[in-house]
């Protein structure tokens, strides 16, 4: 493979995104290149005035079947995989009459846009494309003398080039650009075979693969020394993936995984029902609170650990208003995710220059089925999305004392919240508050005191005569193997409790619920998260 810039002659352009089209063909036949092209593009270059043949002209066939069959033809693909100089290929190529195809401009049916909006099976089989990867594929393999383009966002490199070469491109961006196919039609097939997975409701098929677009290289990952960069997946869901950045600096590693485990978490509370905040430092939520507003969800969320909150992450599921944003923006916070914001309040988070806002357009469906993936040494960890939600959960009473309303209340705020907490997880709770958090502790007695003991310190904080966990409630994200974590709970104040069950040990910690005049619930979910 010699690396010398290759001279393109003919371009075949069969595009369904035609941003930014007509000015690149315009570009292509200033450099005198022949343009071949397919239905709606081939119109559309003509339409602009543009001399372009049909592909149909070159194959000697008529598209057919709906437009299924167009492309696929040796006058095609020899054109694309002819090893320009090997004598056994232009041997073949001269007796067929197959003409050499230099560029390649292709993306691909809207497949993933097409599921994305819901549609019908059948709309989604006929936007599975299949000319499209099969040239990009062969344009790519045979990147040595074609150069392939897959969209728009690459014309203006190709444009650079055949101004500085004379028509030609060079080897380096002619294997980049093979990457770049190849790993697109790879992100295509695995957005089908998912939806095939999931239409077939097969949780665990034989073959998985997942892709994604890049939106951003970051800095860095989790530390200096690592190096990252944030993919979109093909499923869309309202988070930090969709955001519009309003402003402020650029988003981290960290601060991207922390944002979407405060949107998820805010997600859990209905906007129609209630005004919500969530604070998160280091994945884990420092401060939940409903409030009848946002700034008066927000105030509660940061009484439960205002320490923790410094640099945190804030979510709300409301639309950032004037008088949550003065309130925010009194202490030091890296990142702000609402469903949307008025004018006001982006001129108030504006006087914070490296304070980033980022509009989400919506909040996510807790409800709503998906996947999640973890990779592990060797291989990938792929898991349905924890999408059991409090609300829809049939509360079993199995102490003598049954919950008060307002306990019953406060318990389900509070398992909303454990769900979104590392494990082990213990959540205190009191009007719709969260007052104590004990989060990624070994030991569940351990998370009970650490819950506990912040309490304690925004007690102090606060100058408050005892802390919030005298009279609240407390959850707990899986069952006490044991009556000692419970009994810390207790201690703590705690009146109420919530938890899966399903310990062995289930009838020690309920006598133990009992002696103490306690009332407890059980939910028969785990919400363990690692």
């Amino acid at each position: 493979m010699t690396d010398r810039p290759r001279r393109i002659s003919r371009a075949l352009l069969s595009v369904s995104d035609k941003t930014g089209l007509i000015d690149f063909a315009r570009a292509l036949a200033k450099h005198n290149i022949e343009l071949v092209s397919t239905g709606g593009t081939a119109k559309a270059l003509k339409d602009a005035g543009l001399q372009v043949s049909d592909v149909s002209a070159l194959t000697g066939f008529p598209e057919m079947m709906d437009g299924r069959i167009k492309t696929l033809h040796p006058k095609v693909h020899g054109g694309l995989l002819a090893i320009r100089g090997n004598k056994e290929h232009a041997a073949a190529m001269k007796e067929h009459g197959i003409a050499p195809i230099d560029l390649l401009v292709v993306n691909l049916y809207p497949f993933e846009a097409t599921v994305a909006k819901g549609a019908a099976y059948d709309d989604c089989i006929e936007n599975i494309d299949i000319g499209g990867p099969a040239m990009i594929r062969a344009a790519a393999k045979n990147h040595a003398d074609v150069t392939v383009v897959v969209e728009p966002a690459d014309y203006a490199k190709v444009i650079a080039e055949l101004d500085a070469n004379k028509g030609a491109t060079t080897l380096a961006l002619r294997k980049a650009l093979a990457a770049k196919a190849y790993a697109r039609t790879a992100a295509y097939d695995a957005a089908i075979s998912n939806w095939f997975a999931e239409t077939l409701k097969d949780d665990a098929p034989d073959y998985r693969a997942f892709g994604g677009k890049l939106i951003q290289k970051l800095r860095y990952g989790e530390n200096p020394h690592q190096n990252a960069a944030f993919y979109k997946g093909d499923v869309p869901r309202a988070g930090v993936a969709t955001v519009r950045q309003v402003q402020g600096k650029e988003l981290s590693y960290n601060n991207i995984n922390d944002t979407d485990a405060a949107y998820e978490c805010v997600a859990e509370f209905d906007p129609k029902r209630t005004a919500a905040c969530v604070i998160v430092k280091h994945a884990n939520p420092c401060g939940v609170a409903e409030g009848k507003n946002l700034v008066e969800a927000y105030k509660k969320a940061l009484a439960c650990d205002s320490t923790s909150a410094f640099g945190g992450i804030i979510a709300l599921n409301r639309k950032l208003d004037a008088e949550a944003a003065k309130a925010i923006v009194e202490i030091f916070t890296e990142v702000i995710i609402a469903p949307d914001a008025d004018e006001e309040a982006i001129k108030i988070v504006g006087t914070k220059k490296n304070l980033r806002l980022l509009i989400a357009g919506s909040v996510p469906d807790p409800r709503e089925k998906g996947v999640i993936v973890k990779s592990v040494a060797g291989g990938l960890l792929v898991q349905s999305r924890d999408n059991a939600v409090a609300d829809d959960m049939d509360l079993k009473v199995v102490t003598k004392r049954k919950p008060s309303e307002i306990e019953l209340r406060d318990l389900r705020f509070a398992f909303r919240v454990a769900k979104h907490v590392k494990s082990n997880t213990i959540v205190y709770a009191k009007d719709l508050a969260a007052v104590g958090i004990g989060a990624g502790q070994m030991s569940r007695v351990d998370a009970a005191r650490i819950a506990a003991r912040k309490a304690e310190d925004a007690a102090k904080e606060l100058k408050l005569a005892t802390p919030l966990t005298k009279g609240s409630v407390v959850a707990s994200d899986a069952f006490f193997p044991f009556p000692d974590g419970l009994l810390v709970t207790i201690e703590a104040g705690a009146t109420a409790v919530i938890q899966p069950g399903g310990s062995v040990n289930d009838d020690k910690v309920i006598a133990a619920a009992n002696e103490h005049g306690i009332a407890m619930v059980f939910t028969g979910t785990r919400h363990f998260r690692h």
